[in-house]
């Protein structure tokens, strides 16, 4: 595909989120350049109008010098944002002729407020490791001069083979109970269009809570998953004593409410699934859809 000037999107950490992106823009035609680990690059489902790049093994800063869009999807390891780390220079180079950088961060900055509302204004208060390491990548991002940086500060991410139907199925859906515990929560379709909606109006600097109109306790979205499939619902588990991996037990450590209000009025973005009601009955439709035909 001959590349288009203004439409190379160079995607660092080319996994879920961005995927769902790509799957808009190669129809414009785009050209897409996305990071892999892996050395067989057929099992992440390269589409049309995708190059892979093999992190450690392919050249990145030629594809780097040509982009007209940066997204950065990785996340943070301990030494802070390997992306920086590893091309702070040719990213600092290509900073001001690029038309839009766009980071994916998390609403886990904002730290735990016990289940009231934040907002983009909401200081930064992580209490979780990640949390912490998702503070300090989006400063590191802020300090490269002339880079039109957009932050996205992502709520939990469901959508295909991300849902809970195939654990309510299998029998190994958890309801575990943590009074008061709420977490906000987003369609990867809904990331997508808000991503694309930003590029199509840029705004440097821009911050960006994304969530849906619904945040909720996570044993209702269970239990609203196994209703729809007429499944019993799986039994509840009181958080104090659950059984629970050190990473699964750290979700809990936080619950809050995320405002979406700032997408909807800057970038006037109509939810596809405004609550995990819309969502879950969409999934479901899409599998029964797929095994139908």
């Amino acid at each position: 595909m001959t590349e288009q000037h203004g439409k190379i999107l160079f995607s660092y950490g080319h996994g879920y989120s961005a995927q769902a992106l790509a799957r808009r823009l190669v129809p414009q035609g785009w050209t897409i350049y996305g990071t892999t680990r892996s050395t067989d690059k057929t099992d992440r489902h390269w589409a049309d109008g995708i190059t892979p790049l093999v992190i450690g093994a392919d050249d990145l800063t030629a594809p780097l010098s040509r982009a007209s869009h940066l997204l950065i999807s990785a996340g943070p390891d301990a030494e802070g944002d390997p992306f920086l780390r590893n091309h702070r220079a040719e990213i600092t180079a290509r900073a001001p002729h690029l038309t839009w950088a766009g980071y994916l961060s998390t609403t886990g900055v904002y730290g735990d407020h016990g289940g009231d509302w934040v907002d983009e204004t909401t200081p930064l208060s992580p209490s979780t490791r990640r949390g912490k390491c998702r503070v300090a990548a989006e400063a590191d991002w802020q300090t490269i001069r002339d880079l039109p940086l957009h932050i996205f500060r992502l709520a939990g991410i469901y959508g295909p083979t991300r849902g809970p139907f195939a654990k309510v199925r299998n029998g190994t859906a958890r309801r575990i109970i943590k009074d008061g515990q709420v977490f906000s929560r987003i369609h990867v379709e809904d990331i997508a269009q808000v991503l694309e909606a930003s590029i199509q109006a840029p705004r440097a600097g821009g911050i960006y809570n994304l969530c849906d109109d619904d945040p909720a306790p996570p044993q209702d979205v269970i239990g609203h998953a196994a209703e729809l499939l007429g499944l019993p619902l799986p039994p509840a588990e009181a958080f104090e004593t659950a059984k629970m991996t050190p990473m699964a037990r750290s979700f809990y450590a936080e619950s809050k409410r995320v405002r979406n209000d700032l997408i909807k009025r800057e970038l006037g973005i109509q939810l596809l699934y405004p609550t995990y009601r819309d969502g879950l009955r969409a999934l479901l439709d899409a599998e029964t859809t797929a095994e139908e035909s």
